[in-house]
């Protein structure tokens, strides 16, 4: 209510108002299905508060109930006290209880709770505002002679805001929006890492419903395990781990039924093969008898630069797998096993030897530290295999990396390279503009590293920026990074395809993934976010210390290249839930807009340690305004004058760090603007003396004046000025007066 009490009593209490005579008519229809007497008795009070929350359905009834009785026990107690007084006893109607009342609730309270419960005032300011248009009143405006008049109440203008129409994502990309025709190697590809599991990566159960939740939140890159089993049938598991192997078969039939459910593009079923060559046999029979037609079979051009486009492979999967050269005869030969399988065999045998988790990161760490150009590869496992399966394996031909030199000249389009998570990582900070190169041509795969027991996930976007397709997820693991995995892969129609920035397409173009500038080529952007309020935010799970109280503030976190990482976060609101205002305003620099994503996150203010709020909850909202500008210029202006130069570089500010003691955390709490307002004071006084020092004749008299009592200071010369100092007054003034 501190944006304008008095404007909203004038909304309430105006007796000819479209919003009252709806409320009045609501009212009525109510008290004609109880079949009450409106004027006499009222309604029943679980009817009034039923027809509260049909407007806001995601206020708690206790809370509405609350409020009427509240309201009844201020009325009767004011009625009483008015009545004792004309009779001369105010000292006895002091001491004596309210009269009981039967549970029903006039037409006047009801009207005053609705208000109180389901007028937003900050919706209210952006209505008197907003010009009307007939469409949107004939679909939100809820009464009917707002309806036919074509008048926008404050209910429908909240039912519009608060529509699908206006989510903060766009309804365009919900389906697909991007080309679908250039090459594999051009595309983000949503990709999951040993899809089977659905816990950790030793002990936790493994089950066919991994396969099925991926498939239909999009994934386009699947993996098996596929070791031998018994009464000859292969079954799907990780090496040597407690996990319950899974039947090859049931794996092969659930993920032909739902393969294309979500997306028609194609899919790549990544096989890690460790069975012999028997079980490989009854390994191809599943395949061709279940895949069918489905299976991607056809030779690559061997004069082609780049592999097909999704567009032309819909509806198809490919293999990635192992392959065999070509020799004459046709025969069976040996393959070294995939790096990955050949890790994790290792990782679980030393925990099953004895070894701890510890000892196991030590070692990857270490490896992973290694200069690229001193490691030595240790020889891969190798293993017989199949030639009828090696000759399935068409497009995704898995091939080991070895560095950029000997790829550019040697590796084919078909073949794909895979990546240890730590070796990726280092490669990405050693050579950011050769990787990038690389991913133009080639499919890069990287999976998470072999210390990932718990199965965390991996920060995507640290391979996303150097060009790699398939970043390797754990599905099962909820989080910021499947956050990020999820939200990235929605922007088109979350088909698992993603277009990657043109810079990291163009044969010609340059780009280095560790950029802290701006990107040559590139336009940066200016993104605006106002976090206006919040609507119905819920205690957090498993939080009581302090009952329902929720202290609820908003963190803004930007996510894409290292220039563009940034987070903001606003006041706290206290003690409340329902619908906290915050009405604060943040400016980003985004330098790479097309590799980018927002993130807001909801937070409560504890004392003990602040608690996360934002999940995917019914009825719970932020409310929010965004706007992106173009930074040299382009679009509509924001800001002129010295305000655009304000925000041009942020000021370092004292930081306040809790204590956990939330008496002294709560003093110093309200110290933190005065600090602010104290460093503001030392640099711009620092700033009036650098332009004093400036302004000086060469005795030291001044030759101009500055004079503070503005918003802005006027500068008022003291004589004839140097050319080089008029042109500055000029332009000062010219600019403040804008």
């Amino acid at each position: 209510m501190q944006y304008g009490r008095h404007a909203l009593d004038m909304l309430a209490n105006s007796q000819d108002s479209l919003r009252l005579r709806w409320l009045e008519q609501l009212f009525s229809s109510a008290a004609d299905l109880n079949k009450q007497e409106v004027i006499e008795e009222g309604i029943p009070l679980q009817s009034a508060v039923k027809l509260v929350q049909s407007v806001n359905p995601g206020v708690s009834s206790g809370k509405v109930e609350h409020r009427f009785k509240e309201i009844q026990r201020l009325r009767e107690k004011m009625c009483t006290l008015a009545l004792h007084s004309e009779l001369g006893l105010k000292d006895h109607a002091e001491n004596e209880k309210p009269s009981e009342r039967k549970e029903q609730v006039s037409r006047q309270e009801f009207i005053e709770v609705f208000h109180d419960f389901c007028t937003r005032p900050e919706i209210y300011f952006l209505l008197v505002h907003e010009e009307t248009c007939l469409k949107l009143i004939q679909t939100h405006e809820p009464s009917e002679e707002g309806r036919q008049l074509g008048h926008l109440s404050l209910d429908g203008f909240t039912s519009y805001l608060t529509s699908s129409e206006c989510h903060l994502f766009d309804r365009e990309h919900d389906t697909i929006c991007q080309d679908m025709t250039q090459p594999l190697s051009h595309y983000y590809i949503n990709s999951s890492h040993n899809t089977y599991l659905i816990e950790d990566q030793f002990q936790g159960p493994s089950d066919i419903s991994g396969y099925i939740r991926a498939l239909k939140m999009g994934c386009r890159c699947v993996e098996v395990d596929v070791w031998d089993g018994p009464d000859g049938e292969p079954v799907v598991c990780t090496g040597h781990s407690l996990s319950r192997p899974l039947v090859l078969r049931s794996v092969l039939e659930a993920i032909g039924r739902f393969a294309f459910v979500a997306s028609e593009y194609p899919l790549i079923f990544c096989i890690e093969n460790h069975c012999s060559v028997q079980q490989q046999k009854v390994l191809l029979k599943h395949l061709t008898s279940i895949l069918g037609e489905r299976l991607y079979k056809d030779l690559p051009d061997e004069e082609a630069l780049y592999l097909p486009s999704p567009h032309s492979l819909r509806h198809r999967i490919l293999l990635k797998g192992k392959k065999l050269g070509p020799v004459s005869g046709g025969e069976d030969g040996e393959a070294s096993e995939e790096d990955e399988g050949a890790e994790m065999s290792q990782r679980i045998k030393a925990l099953n030897a004895g070894g701890t988790e510890k000892d196991v990161v030590q070692k990857s760490v270490s490896l992973a530290s290694v200069p690229q150009s001193n490691m030595t590869h240790p020889s891969p496992k190798r293993f017989q295999l199949l030639r009828e399966l090696s000759d399935l394996v068409t497009l995704c031909h898995s091939v080991c990396f070895k560095d950029f030199k000997t790829s550019a000249k040697t590796q084919k389009p078909w073949e794909m390279c895979s990546f240890h998570e730590s070796l990726a990582l280092h490669i990405a900070g050693d050579s950011p503009g050769d990787f990038v190169n690389h991913n133009k041509h080639f499919l890069s795969r990287v999976y998470p590293n072999p210390m990932r027991i718990d199965s965390s996930n991996m920060n995507p976007q640290d391979l996303w920026k150097c060009g790699c397709q398939i970043v390797s997820m754990n599905f099962q693991t909820a989080g910021l990074m499947m956050d990020l995995n999820t939200a990235w892969f929605r922007q088109n129609g979350s088909c698992g395809y993603v277009l990657r920035p043109a810079i990291m397409r163009q044969k010609v173009s340059y780009f280095s993934a560790d950029t802290k500038d701006t990107v040559p080529g590139v336009s940066p952007q200016l993104l605006h976010v106002k976090v206006i309020s919040g609507q119905n935010l819920p205690k957090p799970k498993g939080s009581g210390a302090k009952g329902d109280v929720v202290d609820p503030y908003v963190y803004v976190e930007i996510h894409g290249i290292p220039a563009d990482c940034t987070e903001r976060r606003t006041r706290t609101v206290t003690q409340n839930g329902d619908n906290p205002i915050f009405d604060e305003s943040f400016e980003f620099q985004i330098n790479l807009p097309e590799l980018a994503m927002v993130r807001f996150v909801v937070l409560d203010d504890d004392f003990i340690g602040d608690e996360f709020i934002g999940e995917d909850l019914p009825h719970a909202k932020l409310f929010v305004h965004v706007a992106l500008t173009n930074r040299r210029g382009g679009g509509k202006p924001y800001k002129r004058g010295l305000s655009v130069r304000k925000t041009r570089r942020g000021r370092e500010y004292t930081a306040l760090r809790d204590l956990g003691v939330r008496t002294v955390d709560e003093v110093f709490k309200m110290a933190a603007p005065l600090l602010r307002e104290a460093t503001d004071l030392r640099g711009n006084m620092q700033c009036v003396l650098a332009l004093g020092s400036r302004a000086s004749g060469p005795e030291g008299n001044p030759l101009l004046l500055f004079d503070l009592r503005d918003n802005y200071p006027t500068l008022e010369p003291q004589g004839p000025l140097p050319d080089v100092l008029r042109r500055v007054v000029s332009t000062y003034e010219t600019v403040r007066k804008e």
